[in-house]
């Protein structure tokens, strides 16, 4: 990896919902404006870009990984972060979620390991969706992201967004950039001076064995 100081962060963002209109969908791109004003080069995607069927072992021992799962990694493993604004499904994550996500991780080398991932959800209910967030963050440290400790979840999000799409409050607005601001500036550390990581592996007293390996 490049990391000369003078290259910008590259950052991967996408809304976990695959509604057109969906309000984590204008949150991601909320955030990839700010991010890029903030000096990230960013690409905003979508979570149709990968369509997928259902995870199916069978199906992967037969014909391999459907080309989109390749094309998910590449996007993945081209950025140094990644950052996800994901509704709350039944307090949950949403099913097609997190079927990219296990598509993703038959990938090898595995790629969610070590990315710096920060996660975002919007919600017209008064928890804004932060209890989906707690359950996506499972899978992800499981597979060795480095999950950002905060979180952002914008309640009543239909009357929160302004015109833009964008936060509307000006301190919900200010805390939004300042937490962006803070999450670029840890990965910033991490991709130009790379003597300063740390490793966050979960060891959990098993024998090594590449066949349940989260990490390589």
């Amino acid at each position: 990896m490049d990391h000369s100081p003078d290259r910008p962060v590259r950052l991967l963002v996408f809304g976990g919902s695959l509604r057109r209109e969906s309000l984590n969908r204008r949150l991601a791109a909320c955030a990839a404006a700010e991010a890029g004003r903030l000096g990230a080069q960013v690409r905003l995607a979508d979570l149709r870009d990968w369509p997928l069927p259902p995870y199916d072992g069978d199906e992967e021992a037969a014909t391999g990984l459907p080309e989109p799962v390749g094309a998910f990694g590449a996007a993945l493993t081209e950025a140094d972060a990644l950052v996800i604004a994901s509704p709350e499904y039944n307090a949950s994550i949403p099913g097609t979620l997190k079927n990219l996500i296990d598509w993703g991780s038959r990938l090898r080398p595995q790629p969610f390991a070590a990315r710096h991932v920060l996660l975002m959800s919007a919600s017209p209910s008064m928890v804004g969706g932060n209890r989906g967030l707690w359950a996506l963050r499972i899978p992800l440290e499981h597979l060795g992201a480095r999950v950002y400790p905060e979180m952002f979840s914008l309640a009543q999000a239909h009357q929160a967004m302004d015109e833009r799409g964008c936060v509307g409050d000006a301190e919900l607005a200010r805390r939004f950039a300042t937490m962006l601001t803070d999450f670029l500036t840890l990965v910033e550390s991490a991709v130009h001076y790379p003597c300063a990581k740390q490793r966050w592996i979960e060891f959990l007293g098993e024998r090594p064995d590449p066949a349940v390996d989260r990490i390589e």
